[in-house]
């Protein structure tokens, strides 16, 4: 029965690719309720406000395709192979119980159905599609698809971001049980060595993800369990925040070795943006918007997956409740493969990277319609290289971007980048990388136009604190840091307060701070 709705869903996806509207994923075993969470109990509808067709996001050195170019062909690849019959596990069957015909055929016909959505997810449909796609399903049909399809519906932008939760922490727990109950049941030891390492590295998402009752809430809405493994986990509320800032990653970072890290970073950066809108506003930090979320761990169950659903669709972001204290959002996002020492001076990741940023940001601009936030990329080392790409190349646009220890643009200046703000760049004394121009201009050069972003440390004339400064490639997110206090205020519009370094910053005080944050 799954399965046969795993390939109406992707059937779907198939025809909405082809003939819709185009446009341009070792720690200890954590607890059981690391890995579910509760529904949330309000959510914006996933209606877009924009009917407009966006251009698909190209692959390297291609130029952006069109609608009319054999995109969704792909999928219809993908689908002709999955429903072509498995002439050889047949003629082995044959003859053998039926039972056992039927298990082994479940089997290849699972395989092949886990392989026809890896393809999908490798080449998605275009947000805006995915989201209308998504809206004209009933509820029915909706917890149908998720339940039918995890991994496919968890990883698509434009399906609203509390199912993919839902339907991404059922990969999670499932793929962890199947793994332990492998290692238990016993294999050979280099098969046991790769699926512990897998292992490790789930267990590291689970903690990154923390207990249900986690303040702010969190939710993981990328989830790729294959290989070195991608995750994107978000601390607050993509669908109704004021500013949403994504932290784009750089050389060396991995899902198995860095989330928890990655997230503890995002973390910081969420409560420095709290506290500083909660002093320009001259009033206590309000309270995250996500209290509204049911905190207890009731799993991640078909329950929980109807529930978040008919959360997704109760309310629109023009009709939620209005709240004069602006919120926001960060997403410790590692949705690519980032390199290594011996690929890291090739392009090939970047370009990889190019494409699931402009997906996600494409994702965003669909979900929130008319109600949308400021958006940020705050990006490091080869992130800044991919983000660049993503802001030049595709339809993908933001509000601000921060660049540290960049290694070089193929962009020639900040006009040749979709960022309707301000563009910064910040580089550290002793980062071999800032000014190497690896990968053509070098955002600190004056002639690029990026504004500069102090990181060598100072004391804030607003809050008196002293912040240390940044000296190599890795110190840039480090607490207490004037790179953290100036990423915080980029992502939350506050341009005019981003200390430069020279003796402007003196006349830095809250009078300049943009009204309205």
């Amino acid at each position: 029965m799954l399965a046969e709705a795993t390939a109406l869903l992707l059937a779907s996806l198939t025809v909405l690719t082809v003939a819709g509207p185009s446009g341009a994923p070792q720690g200890i075993r954590p607890a059981v309720s690391a890995v579910s969470t509760a529904a949330p109990a309000q959510a914006p509808s996933v209606t877009s406000a924009s009917a407009g067709a966006n251009p698909a996001v190209a692959g390297p050195g291609a130029s952006i395709p069109t609608a009319h170019e054999p995109r969704g062909t792909a999928l219809l690849d993908s689908l002709v192979a999955r429903a072509a019959p498995p002439a050889t596990v047949s003629a082995t069957v044959t003859g053998q119980n039926a039972e056992l015909s039927a298990a082994v055929g479940a089997a290849v016909d699972k395989a092949a159905l886990r392989q026809s959505m890896r393809a999908v997810l490798a080449d998605p449909p275009a947000p805006r599609s995915v989201s209308n796609w998504w809206s004209a399903l009933d509820g029915g049909e909706q917890l149908r698809a998720a339940l039918a399809a995890p991994e496919l519906v968890g990883n698509l932008d434009g399906v609203p971001y509390a199912v993919r939760d839902q339907a991404n922490r059922t990969v999670l727990r499932e793929t962890i049980r199947d793994l332990e109950l492998g290692l238990v049941g016993g294999t050979s030891r280099a098969l046991q060595t790769r699926d512990d390492g897998q292992l490790q590295m789930l267990y590291s998402i689970a903690d990154a993800l923390g207990p249900a009752e986690a303040n702010p809430h969190r939710q993981l809405i990328t989830l790729d369990v294959e290989g070195a493994g991608k995750a994107s986990i978000v601390l607050g509320d993509l669908m109704t925040a004021d500013y949403v800032s994504y932290l784009v990653p750089g050389m060396f970072i991995s899902v198995g070795g860095n989330v928890v890290e990655w997230v503890d970073t995002a973390a910081r950066i969420y409560d420095e943006q709290v506290s500083w809108l909660a002093l320009l506003d001259d009033s206590s930090a309000p309270a995250p918007r996500d209290d509204a979320i049911a905190a207890s761990a009731v799993g991640t169950t078909p329950a929980a997956l109807a529930a978040a659903m008919r959360a997704a669709d109760r309310l629109a972001p023009e009709e939620a409740v209005e709240d004069e204290r602006p919120t926001v959002a960060t997403v410790a996002w590692i949705g690519y493969q980032t390199p290594h020492l011996l690929n890291v001076g090739s392009l090939d990741l970047a370009y990889e990277g190019r494409d699931a940023i402009a997906s996600t940001l494409l994702g965003l601009d669909a979900l929130r319609g008319a109600d949308q936030p400021h958006v940020s990329l705050l990006a490091h080392s080869y992130g800044t290289t991919a983000s660049m790409l993503a802001l030049s190349e595709t339809p993908a646009r933001v509000d601000a971007l921060a660049m540290i220890g960049s290694p070089g643009s193929p962009a020639a200046t900040v006009d040749d980048l979709k960022v309707t703000g301000a563009v910064f760049v910040g580089e550290a004394a002793w980062d071999p990388i800032s000014n190497s121009s690896f990968f053509g201009a070098d955002p600190g050069e004056s002639t690029f136009g990026a504004r500069v972003m102090s990181v060598a440390g100072s004391v804030d004339l607003i809050t008196e604190k002293v912040l240390a400064g940044s000296t190599g490639h890795n110190e840039y997110f480090s607490p207490g840091t004037e790179s953290m206090r100036n990423l915080a205020l980029i992502g939350i519009g506050q341009a005019e307060l981003v200390t430069d370094g020279t003796e402007r910053d003196a006349l830095r005080t809250l009078a300049l701070a943009r009204p309205g944050a």
